[in-house]
């Protein structure tokens, strides 16, 4: 059986306010014997127009979360962070970014996921409509990250309304779905833990919602409630409080294969055109 951590943050502007945050959890996660902790969206820097600015810093961003994975030995998925250029290489030319989600080991390697699905969505509260794709430009590809203790199947927040994502995910290996997220308050009370039993239920994948919580600025509020979800789509457990904390679940591989076995919905599945 493995450990696994999923954080909830109130991340603000403050890069450095934020690593202070990010540094404790893993602390936390490490003294609950976790082998991974799972990060939010904006967890280094949630702040409305400054994606750039901040994307300019990837690389040393990058670096430092590379070496608190090697100082704890732990498994980071590092949340999101803004991102200049392709996985190619290549420079976003427009005055966009990706949306980077990473998984990185102890060894300090890195998997790359970029956001595949925009939130360009009508919204009720303060902010209203959203409208990522002026400001992101999306990812194509769908990524595995294998682990000693399982495949993980990179997601982030809006990509949980898409079965076809989790279940491409889960053909192509994954035992574990990561979902980093910021939902409003709004849709996140409606949908969020729905969603995460869905895409359970779906895709007999372990799925980790790490999540913002609380008010970022004067208008954008996050609904929180970081939680897991395991493969037979019950949640293990969720947080109801305010602010930063995680939690911490258990996995085991030979659970998830049991679970499958008793019920082939992959072998059972059709493609149907109706």
């Amino acid at each position: 059986m493995t450990l696994l951590s999923v954080v909830q943050m109130n991340s603000q502007d403050d890069i450095e306010a934020n690593f202070i945050v990010i540094e404790s959890l893993i602390q936390q996660s490490k003294a609950d014997g976790a082998e991974l902790i799972v990060f939010p969206e904006n967890f280094v820097c949630f702040a409305g127009g400054k994606q750039r600015e901040t994307a300019a810093q990837f690389e040393s961003i990058k670096q430092r979360l590379e070496q608190l994975a090697h100082q704890y030995q732990i498994w980071i998925v590092a949340g999101t962070l803004p991102c200049p250029f392709r996985p190619d290489g290549s420079i976003i030319t427009d005055g966009r970014v990706r949306t980077v989600s990473l998984c990185i080991s102890p060894e300090g390697t890195e998997v790359r996921y970029d956001k595949i699905h925009l939130f360009d969505v009508q919204v009720g509260d303060a902010v209203g409509g959203y409208q990522e794709s002026q400001f992101f430009e999306p990812g194509t590809d769908v990524v595995v990250a294998k682990t000693p203790f399982g495949n993980i199947g990179l997601m982030v927040c809006y990509d949980l309304r898409f079965p076809e994502l989790a279940l491409t995910l889960r053909s192509q290996g994954a035992n574990i779905l990561t979902a980093p997220a910021a939902f409003t308050y709004t849709t996140g009370q409606m949908h969020w833990q729905l969603l995460l039993q869905a895409r359970a239920i779906d895709s007999q994948c372990h799925v980790l919602g790490a999540a913002q919580q609380g008010w970022h600025g004067e208008k954008r509020q996050t609904w929180g409630h970081a939680g897991a979800s395991n493969s037979r789509g019950q949640i293990l457990d969720i947080i109801d409080s305010e602010g930063a904390s995680l939690i911490t679940v258990p996995f085991d591989l030979t659970e998830q294969e049991a679970v499958r076995a008793s019920m082939p919905l992959i072998q059972h599945r059709k493609i149907i055109n109706y």
